[in-house]
């Protein structure tokens, strides 16, 4: 285009004039030699836009016609873009009022409106995925009913079951993992309580030895063990954990729903198993707090349960002969006693201003202790351990209202086993002799030993002492203080 000096009106009206003759429609009027030497009309996708580029439109821009023609509507025609094919000239010798420009407004909706949309999509699919699939979500437990509109409570609110539901627990998977105690199995359960995934650490390595005569019932969980779908293959019941034996690239081999028992007679002579609950702590398991006595609990529990078992021979009841320890590690997501980790944390900071653990749950608007058990009963029950007709269970505890709770929930418990912190272990020994206190000491060179941060060692300190002489005295755990050992 010549430069803007030199670029007369005569030359506008020019362009102006080749334009219409580009654009213009032929009138019906027109013969057939009119029609044939008329310019063929160019309705490419593209034209719209350059027509009312030229029509000095100003407003209408490149995105404003790539939305009108490429989203869900895809016609260029459709209401609110310019169709510029319908336009008709006016008869000779009429003048009709012109319309008022309508303003052009895009339908591309805002970014948030956009993204949401496209957030409950992927919802929606992700439904679709899981209902299909073997192993998904659909595998679990049914999903929680509607909402009431009036007495809906805080768990029904967050997607969960009304506490009046009845409690079911579901293990979803079973693995071996080998500890620096021996073999064990990780269960992880789902339930229709909480949104949280709670877990069974099960110590029982003779159900590694698949050929061996059985002496005990092998604790296995009932749910995991279940037909889950007419459909499932033996591959998703492997997959999931409900194999028999050690599971290897030569030993695969699938549960059967019903487990055989073993016989009573050898069975009554066997020490019921011995069961902890444990309620996570990421600071004593993870970070190896002094605080508490968590993480070294949780060591000191697996080590105990899967301390080998004496007992008279099946075949000679004058000899004896020597059987791996069972029982299980219930570990429950509930940190802090049921505060959370964020409370926790900040109920130490009011304990290092001289409160002590039971105070600062109260200032922080909690209870003392905020955690349930009747979870971790129903967890026992699919695994056959305390309920009605299954052996009872030894309770390694020293908390009394946890004993309270797991009777209450229908768990026969035949013997409570102190759990006494291994610092004070060693200074009671040294004060009255290991035989008076009446547990196993480690050695020197067993101290490396163990799980979590705190492995075989011990907790100690000013900080410890506190936190367990506060739950001797102000929550009545039955454990015996220092001081009291001294005076006797």
């Amino acid at each position: 285009m010549p430069h803007h000096a030199d670029y007369s009106v005569e030359d506008s009206l020019a362009d102006l004039e080749i334009l219409d003759l580009l654009t213009a429609p032929v009138p019906p009027s027109s013969t057939e030699l009119q029609k044939k030497q008329a310019y063929k009309r160019r309705d490419a996708d593209l034209d719209p836009l350059l027509l009312a580029a030229a029509a000095s439109y100003g407003h209408v821009t490149r995105n404003h016609y790539a939305h009108d023609f490429f989203p869900a509507v895809g016609d260029p025609r459709a209401e609110g873009a310019y169709d510029w094919t319908k336009w008709q000239p006016e008869a000779p010798g009429t003048r009709k009022e012109r319309k008022p420009r309508l303003k052009y407004e895009s339908r591309q909706a805002p970014r948030s409106h956009r993204l949401k949309q496209v957030g409950l999509q992927d919802k929606e699919n992700d439904s679709a995925r899981t209902a299909t699939s073997p192993l998904g979500c659909a595998d679990n437990l049914p999903s929680p009913s509607s909402k009431s509109p009036a007495s809906s409570t805080a768990s029904t609110s967050q997607g969960l079951l009304p506490p009046s539901t009845e409690l079911e627990v579901k293990c979803m998977a079973r693995t071996r993992v080998p500890t620096p105690h021996g073999p064990v199995f990780l269960h992880l359960y789902h339930n229709n309580r909480d949104n949280k995934e709670h877990l069974a650490i099960v110590v029982d390595p003779a159900q590694l030895q698949e050929d061996s005569p059985s002496v005990a019932p092998h604790i296995r969980s009932r749910t995991l063990d279940a037909v889950w779908s007419e459909s499932e293959t033996e591959m998703e019941r492997i997959t999931r954990g409900a194999y028999v034996g050690r599971l290897s690239k030569d030993s695969q081999k699938p549960s059967q729903p019903t487990r055989q028992r073993a016989d009573v007679s050898i069975t009554d002579a066997i020490p019921s198993p011995l069961i902890r609950i444990h309620s996570e702590c990421f600071t004593g398991e993870t970070i190896g707090s002094m605080r508490c006595d968590c993480g070294e609990q949780l060591d000191e529990a697996i080590r105990q349960i899967a301390q080998p078992i004496t007992i008279p021979s099946p075949s000679n009841p004058t000899q004896t002969v020597t059987i791996p320890g069972r029982g299980a590690v219930i570990y429950m997501r509930q940190e802090g006693r049921g505060i959370g980790l964020l409370s926790k944390i900040r109920a130490y900071n009011l304990q290092d201003l001289g409160h002590d653990t039971v105070t600062a749950n109260l200032m922080l608007g909690h209870g003392a202790d905020e955690r349930g058990y009747g979870i971790a009963a129903a967890i026992l029950r699919d695994l056959g351990l305390g309920a009605d007709g299954a052996e009872g269970i030894r309770l390694l505890t020293n908390n009394p209202d946890k004993m309270q709770a797991l009777e209450k929930e229908g768990i026969r418990i035949v013997e409570r086993v102190p759990m006494v912190p291994r610092s004070w272990q060693r200074r009671q020994h040294s004060k009255l002799g290991e035989e008076l206190v009446g547990v196993h000491l480690h050695d020197e060179d067993e101290r490396g030993r163990g799980a979590t941060m705190i492995g075989a060692g011990e907790v100690y300190g000013e900080d410890l002492d506190k936190y367990l002489r506060t739950k001797v005295l102000r929550m009545g755990h039955m454990l015996p203080l220092l001081s009291d050992l001294s005076d006797a």
